[in-house]
């Protein structure tokens, strides 16, 4: 059992890397200590640029450009040759969960959390949190924390044996 985690903990370790790496390949921009689960930068990743200490979660969608204009491109003629793209820019110390959507022409400030499943487009102010289709604020880090440190769990720098154990007893479940 503890090689299996040492198998996926190790697994998972790589998979961050590697799409960390593979964003520095298609030209994203972005700063010290940023961990990405993100495999879509969208079709001009070069637009997209990050500050220092950005992660995203799994299946968190970047674009940078405006599809729609296939409609009007078939509509109007006149602008056959046109699109609509814009830079996606993010602060400092930027937390993304799971399958948000990043829009282009959005910019995200310093000391934010989006919530899973987000759709933002547009600024979003630093020291914030938001969440929701479209993405809203919530209310600041400050009040974030002073909401949820009840449930703030020492368990960070724990190996996975340890982990374990806390939870099964903090939950009280029964070892298998």
């Amino acid at each position: 059992m503890i090689k299996k985690i040492k198998f996926l903990v190790k697994a998972l370790y790589h998979r961050i890397i590697s799409q960390t790496k593979l964003a520095k390949l298609v030209g994203v921009d972005f700063g010290e200590h940023c961990h990405f689960m993100t495999r879509a930068w969208g079709s001009e990743p070069y637009l997209i640029k990050m500050g220092n200490n950005v992660e995203t979660s799994s299946g968190v969608t970047f674009v940078t450009h405006d599809g729609s204009m296939k409609v009007i491109r078939n509509i109007y003629t006149e602008y056959n040759n046109s699109d609509i793209l814009g830079r996606i820019i993010i602060g400092n110390n930027v937390f993304i969960g799971i399958n948000a959507t990043i829009l282009q022409g959005s910019i995200i400030g310093d000391n934010v959390i989006i919530g899973a499943g987000s759709l933002v487009k547009g600024e979003l102010q630093s020291n914030s949190v938001y969440a929701g289709v479209p993405a809203k604020y919530i209310c600041s880090i400050a009040e974030y924390v002073e909401k949820n440190k009840e449930n703030f769990m020492q368990t960070k720098y724990m190996n996975p044996t340890e982990k374990k154990n806390y939870l099964m007893q903090k939950y009280n479940l029964k070892a298998e």
